[in-house]
This record gives structure tokens, sequence and C-alpha cells, in this order.
């Protein structure tokens, strides 16, 4: 009998044992240094490398990640403006990266790639409790069924996504206001009122280019299409480079044919042939910061953050720049549409099929979407970034608030914060500690005017038709980029050679891909 008890005994401890060994391989969180802890968690992790916010493997947001939850990463630097590209054809082809940053497959090509077997279908493993901190934040933020729409035609969705919990206006047109004071000018609300103040720069240094890109023109274009009526390219809102999306009709239409992308390139034709607008279009390392500090660039379409270093970088007297509300042009004053839910994290099929892919998902989700990383990734470290006073308000150190940068582009430089890149819980009040009261008054001015419309919801497309979308949208996007270019240049003429455009791209299935896209609406 005694034995028995023992061989019982012996059992059920050898069985809580293995469940304390499981659940310690699954948690995902920190291990304690010293003699006998666990190896730490290996994985390849890629990122989209801004030029404008060069990647360093040492900013603190990485490497105490690694230290609070015993990881080693790998990452995969690689260059925005080939992000998307370079992504595509490693998922295509089998890609040994394990962790994906910035994507968002809800349409298109990436659609295709999930549904053919390419990421795993993270929705199975969040029902499975494997992302607690990210589910805990759906349902906290009510957002469970925008996460919904993100489903592709399998009802499943591959990616956790960034979460804000509210939009908000964080870029838009950044101009010289000492300028606009020197001309006698008022702060453009239109697009034609933009023209003259870019003319009058002109005027005034007839060797500048008035109006120049950030990274290139995809960002003044995704910023400054909506007022126009349309979101077209490759960063067109519904993410298929030639599609729009008409809020009043809630349909797809092929706005890279429409006469309202017409009207939008006669106005940057316009700017182009007049020098008012770069021809450099694809500005190298930091010559857009050296543009706007030394006055060879006046305005542009980019981030509010990025103001103060202009100015610190520039021996131009008195120069000063602000960022204006969404202008008003033919279809309204809006900037581009954004959801509360955006690109986020895909883990891959070879990701998947690690033995420990549960721990993977779980180290993920405490290192992006637990509490503690929210505030990391905003706000850095406490006592490192920031202090937190008796009230439990946060004061940064000094040198973020001396730095004629301006704290957030201080933090996000020197610590990795705030980037679009890797930063994937946004909480409003939060991040507006790191601005100025003049970013929070114009905040207030483009909600008041609802000029941040929602993003456009994503289709069910069923794996056939969703290969069939990226077949068409591969060869529409490369005839688009083409004619797109000329006709901005004057290579080709709006006049004499649109009609030719337009045959071209219905012979490469616009309409097709466009009834595609309203067949499948949610």
């Amino acid at each position: 009998m005694k034995k028995q008890v023992r061989t019982i005994l012996a059992l059920t401890l050898g069985v809580l044992l293995a469940l304390s060994a499981l659940a310690g391989c699954t948690t995902g969180g920190a291990v304690p240094a010293g003699d006998g802890a666990e190896a730490p968690l290996k994985f390849t992790m890629t990122y989209s490398d801004n030029p404008t916010l060069p990647f360093r493997e040492d900013w603190l947001v990485n490497t105490e990640s690694e230290a609070r939850y015993n990881l080693d990463i790998t990452w995969e630097v690689i260059p925005s403006t080939d992000y998307t590209t370079k992504i595509n054809a490693e998922l295509a082809t089998g890609t040994g990266y394990d962790v994906i940053t910035y994507l968002g497959p809800s349409s298109g090509d990436q659609a295709a790639l999930a549904l053919s077997g390419a990421m795993a279908p993270i929705s199975d493993y969040v029902d499975m409790g494997w992302a607690p901190n990210f589910s805990r934040r759906i349902e906290e933020w009510n957002m469970q069924a925008e996460l919904d729409e993100r489903r592709l035609s399998d009802g499943k969705y591959y990616f956790l996504p960034a979460l804000f919990d509210k939009q908000f206006y964080d870029g838009g047109l950044i101009l010289r206001d000492d300028l606009l004071e020197k001309f006698g000018m008022e702060a453009p609300t239109t697009f034609d009122e933009l023209y003259e103040y870019l003319k009058a720069c002109k005027e005034d240094n007839p060797e500048s280019f008035p109006l120049t890109n950030l990274v290139g023109p995809q960002v003044t274009y995704r910023m400054s299409m909506p007022s126009f009526g349309m979101s077209v390219g490759r960063n067109a809102s519904t993410g298929t480079w030639v599609l729009s999306w008409n809020y009043e009709n809630k349909e797809y239409f092929p706005g890279a044919i429409d006469d309202s992308y017409k009207q939008y390139l006669e106005y940057f034709a316009k700017l182009y042939a007049e020098g008012l607008y770069d021809p450099e279009f694809l500005p190298e390392g930091d010559m857009w910061n050296i543009k706007m500090a030394t006055g060879a660039a006046v305005a542009s379409y980019a981030y509010y953050d990025q103001i103060g270093g202009i100015v610190a970088a520039s021996e131009v007297e008195g120069i000063s720049f602000n960022m204006v509300p969404p202008l008003e042009g033919p279809g309204g004053a809006y900037h581009q549409p954004k959801a509360r839910l955006s690109a986020g994290l895909v883990f891959t099929a070879a990701a998947q099929k690690r033995d420990d892919f549960e721990q993977l998902v779980r180290a993920i989700d405490n290192m992006f979407y637990s509490d503690e990383a929210a505030e990391l990734w905003s706000l850095g470290k406490e006592g490192v970034t920031f202090t937190r006073n008796a009230d439990g308000s946060v004061e940064f150190i000094p040198e973020a608030l001396e730095s004629v940068d301006g704290i957030y582009k201080y933090l996000q430089v020197n610590y990795g914060t705030g980037s679009a890149s890797s930063q994937f819980i946004w909480i409003n009040e939060q991040e507006m500690l790191k601005y100025d009261e003049n970013y929070a008054a114009i905040n207030a001015v483009v909600a008041e005017m609802d000029g941040v419309p929602l993003s456009p919801p994503t289709p069910i497309l069923s794996e056939e038709n969703a290969e069939q979308a990226s077949l068409l949208q591969a060869a529409l996007r490369d005839a688009f980029e083409i004619w797109n270019n000329d006709f901005i240049t004057g290579a080709k003429s709006l006049e004499t050679d649109w009609d030719a455009y337009v045959q071209e791209m219905k012979d490469k299935g616009i309409d097709e891909l466009c009834q595609i896209y309203n067949d499948s609406r949610r």
C-alpha cells in the first residue's frame, strides 16, 4: 500500500513538474538571469526602415524588450521604399523570416499570399488564448467588429494589427509660415491657395523647388489625394493601387481612370511644369531635411514631429514651420483615411512550423501588446526617458524637454519610441504628452472638420478571387506607375494621351478588378 502511494505521489509530482515546465515554455515572459536560466527565445523579425529614422539595433525599445522577455531577435532591416515588394517576394517563395512587422494582409497581393498558406492564420491562435494582451485590448476598446472586417474569405485573419484608441492627425502639409508672414499671406486652406503660396516662394527664390517629397511621392499622394475624391497608388486606402472607395455610394470605383484622378494629375503636372514641385521624387539619405532646412524647399507632406529637426538643422534666420489642416480640393478637405486597426504583425508559415510557436506568439503578445510594452514603445522606460510624479503625471528627461527636435522626435531618434514600423499600441492621450499645445490645437480643428475619414472596408475575397485580383493588380500597378510619372513630368500629355492610358488600364482589367471587389463587399 505504501509503495502504491509513493508511486502515485511520484507520478503526480512528475505531472506537476511537466505542467510547470510547459507553462514556463509558453508564457513568453521574462526569465530571471542566472545559472540554470532558460536560453533566450531566438527568432527573426523584419523592420521597415525609413531614411528619416534609420534603424538602430541598440535602441532602448529593442534592448529592453529582449531583456524583459528573454528574447534574442535577429532584425531583418529592409528599406521602406522596397519593403512591400521584398516582403511579398519572400512570402511567395517561402520566407525564412519568423515575424513580419508593418503588414496588413486584408486585400490584394497579401490576401492571396495569406490564403495560399504563406502566413499563419493568427486568429486561430488568438481564439486559443495565446495572445491575451491583444484580446484584452480589443475587448476594452470595443474593436471586435473592426477586427472581424479583417477576416478573409476563410473566416480567419492573418495579422495582429496595430491598435489606435482613436484616429488622429499625425501628419499633413508642413510649410514655412515665416514666408507666409513675409508675403502677407494667410495659411492656405485650398489647393489653389497652396499654388499661390508656392508661386510666391519660387519668385522669391528662383533656384528652389518649393514643394518636395518625404521619402517618396507616395507620402504626398496618400495625404493629398483624398481631397480630390480618390486614393490610388502605392499607399491607396483600398490597398489596390488603382481602386478607390466611394463613401456616399459605399462601393469601389476605378479611381485610377476616374476624372477625379485626372484633375489631381493636372494640378501636380502644373506644379511640375512651373518648377514648383521637386523633380527629385525620391530623395536619398538626409536630402529631405537638407532641402527643407536650407530653403531649397519650403513645403512638404510630412509629420509634425519632424519640424523641430528641420529648424534645428537650419542656418536660415527666422525660419519657422507649421502644419496646416487638410486642404480643400474638388472632393472636399480630407487627410488620408485611417482605421483604428492598421498594419501590424504577421507570423509566417515557417514560424508556424516551429516547435515553440506558442511561445513565440505569447512572447510577441507580451512584447508589443501588454501594458508595460505600450508604455515602453511610446514613452520609453521610467527612470531613463521619464520619471513619474507623485500624482502619476509623466515628466520627461531634461534632454528631451530641451531638445530643439521636440520631445517626440528626440525620443524617437535616440530611443526608438513612436515608430510606425514597431509600435502597435497607440493611446492618443499618451501620445499627446510628447507634443506641444499647437499640435493638440491642430488636431482639434481637424477633428471638428471630420478631416480624417475611416479607411474603406476590406472585401471578403475567395482564394480564387484573391489570386485573380492579385494577377490583375500586378499588371495594373506597373502600368499605373509608368503613366502616373509620365503625366506629372510632362512626358505624356493629359490632353492627348489620357484616352490611351484609360484604354490600356481597361485592357489590363481595371473594370474586372473593380467588379471582383464590389462583388466581394462585406
